[in-house]
């Protein structure tokens, strides 16, 4: 059920962007907009219903394999969508997007956050699949199973790393590229998971721990917001 859940959201967004596509031709900034929030709207809403399907037997293979698939399948349908406000700020710190376009990404990412998680609690609450159960009474969930400083660290290296691997592979193939992406982003989130939920991505924390914002907004801001922006700006100095 949840497999068939996350593959009509795909096939959703799928048709939301070819329908924005078609009709909004005339409006650059409001389909641009739209266009993102659809598909960061596709990346947050699969992930939320993918944490809960990580403790499916056997462990970690389950949630490994769908990590993989499922990343393999966002790359093959949200060509030109970053869906990370990290990676929006390459192209404005490069002068390829203006500041106020890039903006408006930053904006349509953490829109589509927050309406990922309520529409996901919307189908938990209808209780259509097992692993639904009592996700709703979860709370912070609390993805930081280490110090403070340690999840900052992680975070940061993660985002170095797929940063750095992202600028690498750019000349290559995208029906190659997007199995490459994935099966690095599979590799930190087996070697981080357990530790920081090695998320990488400040939209997307936002809509998998909102609560973890509420509680500590100070502390999950500098590991998850402001970790991965630095270790963007670390790439940009570098190369």
């Amino acid at each position: 059920t949840s497999l068939l859940l996350m593959a009509g959201i795909v096939v959703a967004v799928g048709l939301c962007r070819r329908l924005t596509r078609r009709q909004l031709r005339s409006h650059p900034r409001l389909c641009t907009f739209l266009l993102e929030m659809f598909s960061t709207f596709q990346i947050c809403a699969c992930t939320n219903e993918l944490c809960l399907l990580g403790n499916t037997e056997p462990k970690p293979h389950t949630g490994l394999t769908l990590t993989y698939g499922f990343t393999v399948l966002h790359g093959l349908t949200l060509p030109g969508s970053t869906c990370n406000p990290c990676g929006t700020l390459q192209p404005m710190w490069g002068g390829g997007t203006s500041v106020k376009m890039g903006g408006l990404k930053i904006g349509a990412q953490f829109v589509a956050a927050v309406l990922a998680r309520v529409f996901m609690h919307f189908l938990w609450r209808l209780e259509m699949a097992e692993p639904h159960f009592g996700a709703l009474s979860q709370g912070c969930s609390n993805p930081m199973q280490t110090t403070e400083m340690q999840a900052f660290c992680i975070e940061l290296l993660f985002s170095v790393v797929f940063q750095l691997t992202v600028l690498r592979v750019e000349s290559i193939n995208p029906k190659y590229r997007v199995h490459l992406i994935a099966l690095l982003i599979t590799m930190l989130v087996y070697a981080g998971g357990n530790l920081t939920g090695a998320i990488f991505n400040p939209a997307l924390a936002f809509s998998l721990h909102p609560n973890c914002f509420y509680d500590k907004f100070w502390s999950y801001s500098l590991v998850y917001w402001i970790a991965p922006s630095l270790g963007k700006f670390l790439i940009f100095y570098i190369f």
